[in-house]
């Protein structure tokens, strides 16, 4: 099954590493533990969006409902209801604006959502990504429920930026989400870099390290190379600013001038509900310049990438873990991404691919310059990213290191 959501360039739906980004292992020390059966549970998962429920949040539904837990998933519903539904879990809309910062409205949610989590005798609540951890951790603490999973899935602009906005905004942050934590909350991070953010030590027991949302190797698999020249390099993202697009397109002009022949394909949509959205007609004025194209969004990212040679995301920060390289290194496919929380934690200099600084075009159109007068690099890396995938970043690592987690705080 395939799914596209409004901020996706692309998203195959079925979907890690543990605790300090180590793949699970079945000696793990949850695995031994003797805890009580939980058949008959009940989760609630929090999340804004049902299409970035479906495109990366599945395989824990999968993990609960393997677990014998009862699943409900809170969230504005537009087209994707049915493909949660089919994992067995029952859906309840919820209007909630994520970008919206209107206090009131937040309330107003959180207080719809309590409701929801006393109706439904929540025994634990999974609150996903800050809006989410924000109106569902204060609609818990006024449910009564003190079991929590609150997961971040990237930092956003707190990670990206630096100054003293990014500062401030920081300490509030970790003040709004650990005001209603209890002493059986759980956090879920997709680096070891974001727990930092809130306060929290990465090795801490209450913190566990998923290798994003994982991949399904059998789905995506590697195809051969396309013969080269040219180097062809595509990006398969949310079309936004914070993603680097712009440096990508800069990088590949510069390469060009000094005659590498290297193409760009840009996959993904504007997101209508970011403000960091790349206009539209942007993207199409880059599209009519020579060896760019953008192609909107993707149902079909395994056909994008046996038409490339390399993936290519010059985020500027605040990532989780993109799923969009766990395709692509899944697909066998060397990656240049920059040297940031999230994208470095999939990728290793010279081994999967390249890490270059960020919002470093002349650094970016070095690297790739190089890689087109290297085949055989371009090639040794998509190996060793597919073996990378394989070591913890599949969706059953994903499914296995989440129910050792639903598992203990249950037994709490």
């Amino acid at each position: 099954m395939t799914a596209t959501g409004p901020d996706r360039g692309s998203s195959l739906l079925p979907s890690v590493e543990g605790r300090r980004a180590q793949p699970f292992q079945p000696d793990h020390p949850l695995s031994s533990l003797s805890l009580p059966d939980v058949q008959g549970r009940k989760l609630v998962f929090v999340i804004t969006e049902d299409w970035f429920f479906a495109s990366h949040f599945l395989p824990m539904a999968r993990a609960a409902r393997e677990l014998g837990l009862q699943v409900t998933v809170v969230t504005r519903v537009r087209s994707h209801r049915d493909v949660i539904e089919a994992t067995g879990a029952k859906v309840i809309p919820l209007e909630a604006e994520r970008r919206s910062l209107n206090p009131m409205a937040a309330g107003y949610a959180a207080g719809q959502l309590a409701a929801i989590l006393k109706a439904e005798k929540a025994d634990l609540v999974h609150c996903i990504a800050l809006k989410g951890i924000l109106v569902g951790g204060f609609a818990a603490a006024m449910a009564g429920v003190g079991r929590r999973v609150y997961a971040l899935t990237g930092s956003g602009f707190l990670g990206a930026r630096t100054d003293m906005i990014a500062r401030l905004s920081q300490r509030a942050v970790r003040l709004l989400v650990r005001g209603p934590e209890t002493g059986r909350t759980r956090y879920l991070f997709e680096n070891t870099d974001d727990p930092k953010l809130l306060g929290l030590d990465p090795a801490s027991d209450r913190v566990t390290i998923l290798g994003g949302a994982g991949v399904d190797p059998d789905l995506l698999k590697p195809a051969p190379l396309p013969d080269q020249p040219p180097l062809r390099v595509a990006v398969v993202a949310r079309m936004l600013w914070s993603k680097g697009i712009d440096v990508a397109v800069e990088a590949v002009r510069a390469a060009r001038a000094q005659s590498a022949d290297i193409e760009l394909s840009l996959y993904g949509a504007p997101d209508p509900s970011n403000p960091k959205a790349i206009p539209e007609e942007t993207l199409k004025t880059w599209s009519a310049e020579p060896g760019i194209s953008w192609y909107g969004a993707t149902r079909d990212v395994a056909a994008v990438w046996r038409e490339h040679h390399v993936a290519c995301l010059p985020s500027r920060g605040g990532e989780g873990l993109p799923r969009t390289l766990l395709e692509a290194a899944a697909c066998g496919r060397a990656i240049v991404t920059t040297d940031v929380p999230g994208c470095r934690t999939l990728v290793r200099e010279g081994i999967e691919g390249r890490l270059v600084p960020a919002n470093d075009a002349a650094s970016l159109a070095e690297v790739l310059v190089a890689l087109s007068r290297r085949p055989e690099e371009v090639a040794r890396m998509g190996e060793a990213a597919r073996a990378r995938v394989l070591a913890g970043f599949t969706e059953r690592h994903v499914i296995e290191s989440v129910k050792q987690l639903y598992r203990s705080i249950l037994a709490s």
